[in-house]
Formats: C-alpha cells, structure tokens, sequence
C-alpha cells in the first residue's frame, strides 16, 4: 500500500470540464493526482493531462473505487464532474456494497444517494473534501457580471424565480427554473439544465406558432440556484459557455445564480460571450433561508 500524504489527492471524475479544472488546479498547487475516472461519463482526454495514475472504473463499483485509493494511499478525494441522475435506472451495474447502499436509500435523489456514498467512503477512512477547495476563484461574486444589469422585468423574474428554484431545491428536483413574465416555463429535474432551457424555448415558440404578436414578453430569465443547505462536496450548481450558447438557442436574456455557490467555468469567456449577446449574468446572496413546513 502507497504511504498517506498530504500531498497526494483523489479525483473522483465524471463528464464535463469540472476535473480537468480542478486536475490542473491540483497539479498547478504540486500535488500527486490520482484520478479515478467513470467509464461511463468521464472523457478520455484525462488520460493525457498529467495526473500521477488514472484507473477507469464504472459507474457501479464502488468497491474497487475505494480499493484503488486505498492502494494509492489516497485519504482525501475531490468528486468532479457530472454523473447523470438517470444513469442510476439505466446503465448502472452495482457490486455488492453499492446495491446495499442503494436498498437502504430511502430515497434515491442527488443528496440521498452521494451523501451516502461519501459516508462509506469515510467511513474507509477517504475524505471527501468540497468540489470547490482548489476553484475559489471561479464562484460567481455577488453582483451584475457583465456590462448590462437586469431590466426591471428580469429583475421580476429573477424574484420569483429565485423563490420557485429555492424552494423546489429543497426536494432534490433540480436547481434551475427557467422564467417569462413572471411565469415558470420549466423546471429542471433529471434531464439536466441545458435542456431544461431548451424545452422553455420550444413552449414558448410553439405558444405563438406563426409568430403573432402579443403584449407579453418572450424574453427567458435562467435562474440556477444552490440548494438551501448546499453540500459543497458534490452537485454543486455549474454554468459554461455551454450555458450561454444554449440560452441564446432558447431565447433567453438574462442568467440570474447564487453567490458564492455556483461555479462559472471559464468565467471571462463566459462574460465576453454574455456581453456579445446582449444578455445579463447576475449573481446574488441569499441572506438567509427560512425553512418551510413540509407539504
């Protein structure tokens, strides 16, 4: 078994730019990089960017994830990258302690499920540390972030919206809800945010087909959210470019996040691509969370 250091770190890897930021992040601090990479999401590019070892493993055992690190002498890991929710009904494979873990779930949401996971991998003495340690800067400052602030109809929807998403997040459903005219279009759940959009966009073509006026605005407002008591380690809510060449696809005007607890990847191209389209990207602190009586 490889000694412990505290320079040595896991990286958990699933799809998307995530681990490849926070692979570099590490390399860039000096640390040793063992990243286990998901066969079933992560790209295979990570082969390539340096890190001390990367073993592939799918999605389901969680076994051999904890007995690669343990071999690597690896007792902190950072979980980076999305693993999509609907891969737990469809291609997931599980060895014996992850189908144990998921028979005691009472139920089987984001929280649910990867707290468990985090609690095992404690428990085998792996820490799983916040998905933001080495990305700080990339949390989006409270404030308007590109040249243009909310008009007073967007500033409408990011109120209400704001509402809506927080406390829908509460249920695990999702953490983007896509608003016009005071009105939510859609609600994110297992499809993800991309295409949550996307879906606001065709309801609002298809609610005026041939393209007849009205007196109410198209115009779409994306607000993306932290849950109340966001778990930092994992799920942690993420914009792109991605996001933006979306909501120029969809009609959309203005991206509205929470301070502090979302990630812009690439946050100058984000910006300069935002600014290009005449859009608003806004970020605010939720001060304080009341809780609700349940439903």
């Amino acid at each position: 078994m490889a000694p412990t250091d505290n320079n040595r770190i896991g990286l958990i890897a699933g799809n998307g730019k995530f681990p490849f930021l926070v692979l570099d992040a590490a390399r860039s601090q000096g640390m040793h990089v063992v990243v286990a990479a998901i066969k079933e999401e992560a790209s295979p590019e990570i082969d390539q960017r340096g890190a001390a070892a990367v073993h592939w493993l799918s999605l389901g055992e969680l076994s051999k994830l904890i007995e690669t690190f343990k071999l690597e002498g690896i007792s902190r890991a950072i979980m980076a990258g999305q693993v999509k929710h609907k891969r737990i009904f469809s291609s997931i494979k599980p060895d014996w302690r992850l189908a144990k873990l998921l028979l005691a779930l009472p139920t089987r949401n984001t929280d649910s499920l990867l707290g468990a996971v985090a609690k095992v991998l404690g428990d085998e003495g792996i820490t799983l540390m916040s998905s933001t340690a080495l990305l700080e800067p990339m949390l989006a400052a409270e404030g308007v972030l590109t040249r243009r602030a909310p008009t007073d109809s967007e500033q409408t929807n990011i109120t209400y919206g704001r509402a809506v998403a927080h406390h829908l997040s509460r249920f695990d459903i999702g953490q983007t809800v896509v608003i016009a005219e005071a009105a939510c279009v859609t609600v994110e759940a297992m499809e993800g945010t991309d295409a949550t959009i996307l879906r606001a966009g065709e309801i609002m073509r298809s609610a005026s087909p041939g393209g007849e006026p009205s007196t109410l605005s198209r115009a779409l407002t994306v607000v993306k959210v932290a849950k109340p008591n966001q778990d930092m380690r994992f799920d942690v809510p993420v914009v792109g470019v991605q996001t933006v060449e979306t909501m120029k696809r969809a009609g959309a005007s203005c991206l509205a996040l929470d301070a502090g607890r979302c990630l812009i990847f690439e946050k100058p191209v984000v910006i300069a691509a935002a600014d290009e389209a005449g859009m608003c990207i806004v970020a605010e602190t939720l001060v304080s969370h009341i809780p609700h009586k349940d439903l």
